[in-house]
């Protein structure tokens, strides 16, 4: 193998990963479930399908919920921050909506912010809570709490928001469901605070759980695969993912400590973290109407009458932001998902940042970030690029030998074993620097698909996002021509139909990336740019008689 054919066995071993990603998610296996039973503007239909078991111990009253519970729409709490705008409905007490005031939908001025929370379909996507008992009234997310007042903001001297919801039974049992938003935090404190005055002890659990349907984002190019589904971390297994067709086969049931669970998109998600030291039940569920249920729900605890207890815990509604996640909960920046690589991106993730913090923009922050990633391989690409260069001074002599020998392969490749014998070279001379670099090559490619940071991020001119593709298709246009000029550099395959696949590449590579991030193009471009700058001057000098 030369290094024109691995080159071609890389590059096409990444496109095809990339369309294999990209044709299973629109393509491969999707689970059988029944259509939804709503229509697009309505509200989903549920059951006592959605509540998590009650107390294994013995009931006093038949647990079975009426068969049709709608999320009914009750009275709508509005909660503004410096950074979010949520709406809690008094039916449940549930968080029917966030809107993620520093991300809108697009560009243009006036662009409406992110909603990843939606109480309707399609885009259904809800946080629900309630306590289960197994003596008498459950405070469940069917029932309608009180609330003080219709809309709440974060006052400029204020560093937080209270929001209480209340709730009282028919035995004296007065539930507080209390949730408190903190300024520039994506983390909201939930906390049910029980107040037993029905003259017995009072038993129950509390529940978290995320519901969510499973919709194409949109924005998304076509060759551009990344996950949506459930996840969950525990100290012992650490970062798993649930996909909706795992919640289908089999139900999850699975007991956790100091753990979380979360529903995640591309760039952003909704996790709950349920207090220290908890022993949760993990859990999913799905639900008719293509909806699915992932939560935890916690030990049973026992509030003596009289006596007031909380159950607390700690919600992260927002953008896949790193640092910040890792304040809220261990492990809960994986969700930032680099894959096996992560030991790689990380690093890679954390320079470019640093580099954007001394710069203020990722446009450049990416260049400064490929130079000096080449300039650590700059001794590994000097020797491939040094045997290329020797190759390429034997290419007439080759090509006599291949007119010598014609289709006689075994003389021939004696023959060249001869030639690059007496002259020294060794033709996978620069193959294995090549191959030490791809992976740091593809641990970029993920950090640059994975970072919300870059979301939305300009660089210059008509490239104001670099997360979507190059709308004018001028970078794609300047890598395939890159490519066009290192081949020129590079040793003309001997073989004619090799040499065809190698000159119809560039073409294929140019379509692929006009569809493909625009920040993900730059990194190619400058890598392309560097590398010629770099072999141009390795060749002239191998040329010229130097080493």
């Amino acid at each position: 193998m030369d290094n024109q054919r691995l080159f071609l066995f890389v590059a096409l071993s990444f496109v095809l990963l990339l369309l294999w990603q990209a044709w299973m998610e629109d393509y491969g296996p999707a689970p059988q479930l029944a259509p939804p039973a709503a229509t697009a503007d309505a509200t989903p239909a549920t059951t006592g399908a959605d509540l998590p078991a009650a107390p294994a111990e013995p009931v006093q009253h038949d647990d079975a919920v009426p068969e049709e519970i709608t999320l009914q729409a009750a009275q709508q709490v509005v909660v503004e921050t410096d950074v979010l705008r949520v709406v809690i409905d008094t039916s449940g007490g549930d968080l029917r909506q966030a809107d993620l005031l520093a991300y809108p939908v697009g560009t243009k001025p006036g662009a409406e912010p992110f909603r990843l929370l939606n109480g309707s379909l399609p885009n259904l996507f809800v946080v629900q809570s309630g306590l289960r008992t197994p003596d008498g009234e459950e405070p469940t997310h069917h029932v309608v709490y009180s609330a003080e007042q219709a809309h709440y903001r974060l006052a400029e001297s204020a560093d937080s928001v209270q929001v209480p919801l209340h709730w009282r039974s028919a035995e004296g049992i007065e539930v507080t469901k209390l949730y408190t938003f903190h300024r520039g935090s994506y983390k909201v404190d939930l906390e049910h605070r029980v107040t037993n005055k029905s003259g017995a002890d009072w038993r129950g659990r509390q529940y978290r759980q995320l519901q969510r349907t499973q919709v194409a984002e949109t924005g998304q190019s076509t060759f551009i695969y990344t996950y949506m589904g459930g996840v969950l971390y525990s100290p012992e297994e650490k970062y798993e993912k649930i996909k909706f067709e795992h919640m289908v086969e089999e139900d999850l049931d699975r007991t956790i400590t100091d753990g979380w669970a979360a529903m995640i998109q591309h760039y952003f998600l909704g996790a709950i973290i349920p207090d220290a030291g908890e022993a949760s039940r993990y859990y999913t569920k799905t639900l008719s109407g293509a909806r699915y249920v992932i939560g935890l729900i916690s030990p049973q605890r026992v509030i003596p009458a009289g006596e007031t207890a909380g159950f607390a815990n700690r919600l992260f509604l927002g953008p896949k932001l790193q640092d910040a996640m890792a304040q809220v909960a261990p492990g809960l920046q994986l969700t930032v998902d680099y894959g096996v690589l992560t030991i790689l991106a990380r690093p890679l993730f954390i320079g470019l940042d640093w580099i954007y913090g001394l710069i203020g923009n990722w446009g450049w922050a990416i260049i400064i970030l490929t130079i000096l990633i080449k300039l650590v391989f700059y001794k590994l690409s000097e020797t491939s690029y040094r045997s290329m260069a020797n190759m390429r001074k034997l290419a007439p002599r080759l090509q006599s030998l291949k007119e010598r020998y014609g289709d006689d392969r075994q003389k021939l490749n004696q023959a060249m074993m001869e030639l690059y014998k007496k002259e020294k070279i060794n033709p996978l001379g620069g193959c294995l620097p090549i191959l030490v670099q791809i992976p740091v090559f593809i641990a970029l490619y993920w950090v640059l698909l994975e970072s919300v940071e870059l979301r939305q991020a300009s660089f210059m001119l008509w490239l104001n996002d670099l997360s979507s593709a190059d709308p004018y298709y001028v970078l794609p246009l300047l890598m395939g021509a890159t490519m066009l000029i290192q081949q020129k550099l590079n040793p003309a395959p001997l073989d004619p139909i090799q040499a065809k696949v190698m000159m119809a590449l560039p073409v294929v590579f140019t379509v692929f990336f006009a569809f493909f991030p625009s920040g993900l193009v730059l990194y190619w471009v400058a890598n392309n740019t560097l590398s010629i700058a770099q072999q141009w001057v390795i060749t002239k000098r191998v040329e010229a008689g130097g080493k």
